[in-house]
């Protein structure tokens, strides 16, 4: 199996993250790819290969116009007014002020634009987002031109991020990017499996009016966990996306044979579905050790996972997403490709 990778991830460095009413180092750290490419290596999983620059046309039909432009230019703008620590938001258009209007400071673009405020900007943020993103095309590429898996090695990850906000530690969404590559390499229908702890609303938002892209997603119960408000049972699409989405939400202490239950449901579905082509969103958060999870998944269920993901039989394409057990995120993430690749 290829592995698609970018160095530019380190651009991708923040100091701070808030988390406990404290500013902490952040969980989501260029160490965690060190150790997965550590263990691709290890295990001679295929070739590291440097993605391809596709542009930006595809991340212009699934992220606003408005908020690229932010995304651009906010640390810019962030240090240009006087600030010393990394961008932070601290205000929001909430309930009480649901405003539209798009604020011309930087404190308040920084605001509408963001969804969670664990999630600083620091310098190199939008370049090491723009390379994640290509890294996702190239292997939804590889995939159109008939490889039947591909690993896109992303950092930062995406599947927080919406149509116009960034959170979670997500800027530009890889999955949803990838997705409509392949949709428009000729794939009729795609599905996506999010398999990460916690719950993949920026991808679920992106396509819930559209019936051409299937989204399941498993994941922590969000009455208990981030990101609390989206992925719950009773979502399932609108419009012409209505039944085009399946939550799962697990709760605490949830073991692999009750997390298998639901991924046997999905798969069913995907199934199903007849999907032409799976992207995965491989976030490995849901192991028993992650700091910020609380499932009870083991390092050698991750080898079941990837079986049980194989055995549908379609071409698969895996883009990473979160996992800050950061000792162990390679050995789980390789577990999981090596899995599915003993299904050849």
């Amino acid at each position: 199996m290829e592995t698609i990778h970018s160095s530019k991830h380190v651009l991708r460095a923040s100091r701070t993250e808030l988390h406990g009413g404290e500013l902490v180092a952040p969980f989501e750290c260029p160490e965690r790819v060190a150790y997965v490419l550590e263990a691709v290596e290890s295990a001679r999983l295929g070739e590291v290969s440097p993605p391809d620059d596709m542009g930006d046309r595809i991340v212009r039909e699934i992220h606003d116009a408005g908020y690229l432009d932010f995304l651009g230019s906010a640390w810019r703008e962030w240090e240009s007014a006087g600030y010393n620590g990394e961008a932070i938001a601290t205000v929001w258009p909430s309930r009480s002020m649901p405003s539209t209007r798009i604020p011309d400071d930087i404190e308040g673009r920084l605001g509408y634009y963001c969804l969670a405020s664990e999630t600083s900007i620091s310098a190199g943020t939008a370049e090491a987002a723009y390379a994640a993103a290509q890294v996702a095309l190239t292997g939804a590429e590889r995939l159109a031109r008939g490889a039947r898996g591909v690993f896109s090695l992303c950092r930062p990850p995406g599947h927080h991020a919406s149509r116009d906000q960034f959170g979670g530690y997500c800027f530009l969404n890889n999955a949803a990017l990838a997705a409509q590559h392949l949709r428009g390499r000729g794939c009729e229908r795609v599905a996506i499996l999010d398999v990460d702890f916690h719950h993949g609303n920026g991808t679920q938002q992106i396509f819930y009016h559209r019936d051409d892209v299937l989204f399941l997603s498993l994941h922590g119960d969000p009455l208990a966990a981030f990101p609390h408000f989206l992925g719950y049972a009773d979502e399932q699409g609108e419009g012409r996306g209505e039944g085009f989405t399946h939550n799962y939400p697990l709760p605490k202490g949830a073991t692999y044979e009750r997390w298998c239950e639901a991924l046997e449901d999905a798969r069913k579905r995907i199934v199903s579905y007849g999907a032409d082509a799976l992207v995965v969103s491989l976030g490995v958060d849901t192991f028993e050790k992650d700091p910020i999870s609380f499932f009870r998944l083991g390092s050698a269920d991750y080898s079941d996972m990837g079986r049980r993901i194989g055995g549908t039989g379609m071409p698969c394409l895996f883009v990473l997403e979160g996992g800050y057990a950061v000792a162990e995120v390679g050995t789980n993430v390789v577990n999981v490709l090596t899995g599915f690749e003993s299904t050849a």
